[in-house]
């Protein structure tokens, strides 16, 4: 095998063993390798790495442009909440101008979600092999004109506003699924982290801006048309920015060496690769109940609210347009707020417990969802005794709740190699959206109606019902943490798979084979039925 990182392995009877050349360290007869001092760092420490090499040689563009290129992928990803939540901002009125019940709106949600889902894989696929910036500014270029379409929509055509919303997600998909693996060419270990949360600013304060800029917009001009007719606007400078600043850096360089190419594989064998990687399955089931949870109350807080005052007589009930409220302003600002103190102190605190406890990133992501639970109860019971409080408590809630969006990231891309990631990513886009946000709204507003069929119609009804409908995110919002618990056990192994097959100490096809870390940071390989083992 000579200098060669590489596997042997009795194919008979022993599990495989790992062969490391001299001057890396030694392998004994279990399998444990135990590097030297230069072998650990380069397998432990990715960011002493990240210093050690040229980041202009390495990705051909200096630090201070990547940041710029992270910054121009913030805005893009604002833009692409804001869109995704004018719609919820806007939602009452909305339903007068159709005259649709509660199932029948929360399809909105749900038939771009759908669509977004679906193409998802398609543009991970191609995210993986072809260049990213083209296809994000072919893919925002469509949103922008189907978007702006949208606006012009009359009473009379409904089905034609659920087909453009459907139409929005395949933009959106052509962007969501690559963004994230740009920085992750970009930077890595804590500084990948760090830019990720900026990344990931933008999910809370994009759908908070969706909402106070729908709401506003609508005011402004007394037609919720005008609302879905700001982002396209804005979405011509994100374009622009992509042509002239963003340029496609090469996958996996900073992690592997410039000199070290990663190797395509086939779609189908990328895909087994990821089904077989229980971190990411899990930490995307747990992703799956936070999308579930957000969906659900992004389309509806704003209008139980509202319902909530009516029920009180602090407020009339939405009959005839223009409706005026300051619900979905008030909710949109908290969304802000509790997005920047959530996503931040996420990747902190991670960072911080990380010194003590390696799994910190899934354990982090589990405690922000078991807090947040019992706190969005309390912002449903407390609501007609004191609005006050619903406030606090759902600003208590979302703050917990958006822990993990940028830990969740994290955790694809350091579990997954370079060559995988937007794949991955668009997996758990289909996976977290299938089970979570594109039935989420739907749902609520099913069960919703269905309670209100039984009940005598009224106020009182109405409200009543949408409230036992979202309990259920508290319920999701526990078997979310329980997942995120479970991606804790395996987290270290599958980290450490991920860093020996982007060395080139274990081949990209050799996903059936486990890797062992032991409590005091030795690597064995085991045969994947023996992964469990912590």
């Amino acid at each position: 095998m000579g200098e060669r990182l590489g596997w042997s392995a009795d194919a008979d009877t022993d599990p495989p063993v790992l062969t490391l050349p001299d001057n890396t360290g030694t392998t004994n007869s279990v399998g444990e390798h135990h590097p030297s001092d230069g072998a650990a760092e380069s397998f432990t420490d990715n960011g002493d790495q990240c210093e050690e090499n040229d980041t202009d040689t390495v990705t051909g563009m200096s630090r201070r442009h990547s940041v710029l290129v992270v910054l121009i992928l913030f805005y893009i990803n604002l833009l692409n909440y804001m869109d995704r939540f004018t719609v919820a901002g806007v939602l009452p009125e909305i339903q007068t101008y159709f005259n649709k019940n509660d199932s029948e709106t929360g399809l909105l949600q749900t038939v771009f979600i759908c669509s977004y889902m679906v193409l998802a894989p398609v543009f991970g696929y191609l995210g993986d092999r072809y260049n990213r910036k083209i296809i994000m500014c072919c893919g925002i270029t469509f949103w922008c004109l189907v978007t702006l379409a949208s606006s012009f929509i009359t009473e009379q055509h409904f089905w034609l506003l659920l087909l453009t919303r459907g139409l929005v997600g395949v933009g959106e998909a052509s962007y969501s699924t690559i963004a994230s693996t740009i920085i992750a060419d970009l930077f890595v270990a804590d500084l990948r982290s760090r830019m990720l949360s900026v990344f990931y600013f933008a999910i809370p304060v994009g759908s908070g801006l969706g909402y106070i800029v729908g709401s506003k917009v609508k005011d402004a001009t007394g037609d919720w048309h005008w609302s879905l007719r700001v982002t396209p606007a804005l979405g011509v400078l994100a374009v622009g920015m992509l042509i002239f600043f963003v340029k496609e850096p090469p996958r996996g360089a900073m992690e592997r060496g410039a000199n070290r190419q990663l190797v395509n594989t086939s779609w189908f064998i990328d895909v087994k690769a990821l089904i077989h990687n229980p971190s990411f399955i899990l930490s995307s089931l747990g992703f799956t109940a936070v999308a579930f949870v957000t969906g659900a109350l992004a389309l509806w807080a704003p209008t139980y609210l509202i319902r909530s005052q009516v029920v009180q007589g602090t407020a009339k009930p939405c009959i005839k347009q223009p409706c005026v409220s300051n619900d979905s302003l008030i909710f949109g600002v908290i969304t802000c707020i509790t997005g920047f103190l959530g996503v931040g102190s996420g990747v902190e605190i991670s960072k911080w417990y990380r010194k003590r406890n390696p799994r910190s990133d899934p354990l982090v992501c589990a405690a922000g969802l078991l807090i947040s639970a019992p706190f969005l109860y309390l912002a449903l019971v407390c609501v007609v005794s004191s609005i006050t409080a619903t406030y606090v408590f759902i600003f208590i809630g979302e703050t917990f709740l958006s822990l993990n969006w940028a830990l969740v990231a994290d955790i694809v891309l350091y579990v997954v190699i370079p060559t995988r990631r937007a794949t991955a990513s668009a997996l758990q886009i289909v996976l977290s959206h299938l089970l979570g946000d594109a039935g989420s709204p739907y749902i609520i507003g099913v069960i919703s109606d269905q309670i209100r069929a039984v009940r005598p119609d009224s106020f009182l009804s109405e409200f009543r019902s949408l409230e036992y409908s979202l309990m259920i995110c508290s319920f999701v919002s526990v078997i979310g943490g329980a997942f995120f618990l479970a991606t804790a056990v395996f987290i270290e192994n599958d980290r450490k798979k991920a860093e020996l097959q982007i060395k080139g100490a274990l081949t990209i096809n050799d996903d059936d084979v486990g890797v062992h870390v032991s409590p005091n940071g030795t690597t064995a390989q085991l045969p994947v039925s023996s992964d469990f083992i912590c």
